[in-house]
């Protein structure tokens, strides 16, 4: 917080170069942005000046502007967000110009494309600082800043002992360009009566150091970042509930040279390692996470993200990497030990599942594919665009049961797709394994990625007819030179009404 007398200071220079200082919310000019459909504030939307000047709505839709030289005045506002639209002029210009009175408000309102509804950013700075700077009514403890977190990685999330654990890859603070690399972590409570509703907020406890900042939960040795993979919770034979994850530790920034399990300690609030796996394990835990019971047996699938890796629900199993099994119609040549398929007399792929046997790749398929040793025909898991039957490289994602559609649900990231790895897709199966429908797709973004997308079933509401699912909003991987303030490099929820018509496929 600003001492005082440095704000006074500040305010009296201000003030005697002939600027106002805005010391309360009624020197700013609000002005709110709502989705048409909803009436709700829409956050990640642009608005700009004629002279460049741009803000960036927060979690609530608000924008707290003062610009000493265009206040009280008619000032025009271009506008603009990933999968919204404001209307267009007769000149094609989207905008509009609004009085900008100290202490009033204005509204403006967008057509939202997207399916899925942009709820608000769970993680970093200022999630709600212009509904703060404007004194309005904020939902979370923390809606400026939290652990002094600015900005986190890819989210792994899992009920564990009466909360949600939250764990996320590499994380900025605001006193370094390097911050965290070993995984930190929070809790949330459980949804019910005294919590706030997911669809107004997490509220995050996060695990801290003695600098009352957010840590690392899982330093493993050697050189490089640990990123975690595969959250999982198993009960062992007294009932008691274990949470573990596979870890990776990395060097060159994606290269992976060592693998293993780790096991949370909750007095300590840290990932101790169980084992190292060796270099050349063919599978491990990896993905999101969905369990299922088959022919009698827990399993835990991890989602890639179609389920096509798994293992039995047991401490023993999940911890002996040499029981995890596989999906597929791959096996290795004994003699030249490439991967060739397996072809029954008719010549179609025949699927098992397998041992020892690397998991599917669609960086594998698509070189298959090209070399003529698969045929499109041959791929079990793959999603088809329901408008156009083109072909959807399914990147990241995860499953999950949904009660409402009586289906299996896949929420999941494009490669490749209009925006690189910007757009998010929707497809159903009646069984874990497929086949998955038409895919839909619900989130788009301009030159803007939103990778790693996790639906969170425990927020589900109205028996699954609404669920969530957030993902990480960066310029990485986008030719995009401009990182949007404060959501850059953040998780964002959303939420989809599977009762929307525009979610009917075609072919079920």
């Amino acid at each position: 917080m600003t001492h005082p007398r440095t704000f006074f200071i500040v305010c009296v220079l201000l003030m005697s170069s002939g600027l106002s200082c805005p010391l309360f919310a009624e020197d700013y000019f609000g002005i709110q942005v709502l989705d048409r459909a909803t009436g709700r504030g829409v956050p990640l939307v642009e608005l700009t000046t004629v002279n460049g000047i741009n803000y960036v709505t927060d979690s609530a839709g608000w924008v707290a502007f003062y610009e000493p030289g265009l206040m009280n005045q008619d000032v025009f506002f271009h506008v603009k967000s990933h999968g919204y639209e404001f209307p267009a002029d007769g000149f094609g210009i989207r905008g509009r110009k609004v009085r900008t009175t100290p202490g009033t408000t204005a509204t403006l309102q967008l057509t939202r494309k997207n399916i899925a509804e942009r709820l608000y950013r769970i993680t970093g700075e200022g999630i709600y600082r212009d509904s703060v700077l404007l004194n309005r009514p904020t939902p979370i403890e923390h809606p400026v800043l939290n652990a002094g977190v600015l900005g986190s990685d890819s989210v792994l999330c899992t009920p564990f002992q009466g909360k949600l654990y939250w764990f996320w890859g590499d994380t900025n603070l605001a006193s370094y360009p390097l911050g965290l690399f070993h995984t930190p972590g929070a809790t949330s409570p459980l949804p019910g009566p005294d919590t706030i509703p997911a669809s107004q907020g997490i509220n995050l406890t996060y695990f801290t150091g003695e600098n009352h900042l957010a840590r690392n939960t899982a330093v493993m040795p050697g050189e490089g970042p640990t990123w975690l993979s595969g959250l999982t919770v198993l009960k062992d034979s007294a009932g008691k509930e274990h949470l573990l994850a596979g870890y990776a530790k990395i060097k060159n920034l994606l290269t992976v040279y060592e693998r293993g399990i780790v096991e949370f300690n909750p007095t300590t609030s840290s990932f101790e390692k169980r084992l190292t796996l060796p270099r050349d394990t063919p599978l491990y835990p990896d993905g999101h996470l969905c369990y299922f019971r088959e022919d009698g047996m827990d399993y835990v699938y991890f989602a890639r993200p179609f389920p096509d890796v798994r293992v039995k629900a047991t401490l023993e199993d999940f911890l002996d990497v040499s029981r995890y099994e596989t999906y597929t119609c791959l096996r290795r040549d004994p003699e030249t030990k490439e991967l060739v398929v397996n072809r029954s007399e008719d010549g179609r792929a025949q699927y098992a599942w397998a041992r020892e046997t690397p998991a599917r790749d669609w960086h594998e398929e698509v070189a298959l594919l090209k070399a003529g040793q698969l045929k499109e025909d041959d791929l079990h898991f793959q999603l088809r665009n329901v408008e156009d039957g083109q072909r959807v490289i399914a990147h990241s994602g995860s499953v999950a049961w949904n009660e409402y559609r009586k289906r299996y649900v896949l929420i999941t990231m494009e490669s490749m797709g209009s925006s690189g790895f910007g757009e998010i897709w929707y497809a159903e199966a009646p069984e874990l394994l497929g086949p998955w429908s038409p895919a839909r797709k619900i989130v788009t973004h301009e030159n803007y990625t939103f990778y790693n997308p996790l639906q969170h079933p425990e927020f589900s509401e109205e028996d699954g007819r609404l669920i969530y699912f957030e993902a990480t909003y960066t310029h990485t991987f986008s030719s995009n030179p401009v990182p949007t303030p404060r959501y850059d490099y953040n998780q964002i929820m959303y939420r989809l009404d599977l009762s929307d018509q525009r979610l009917e496929l075609s072919g079920q």
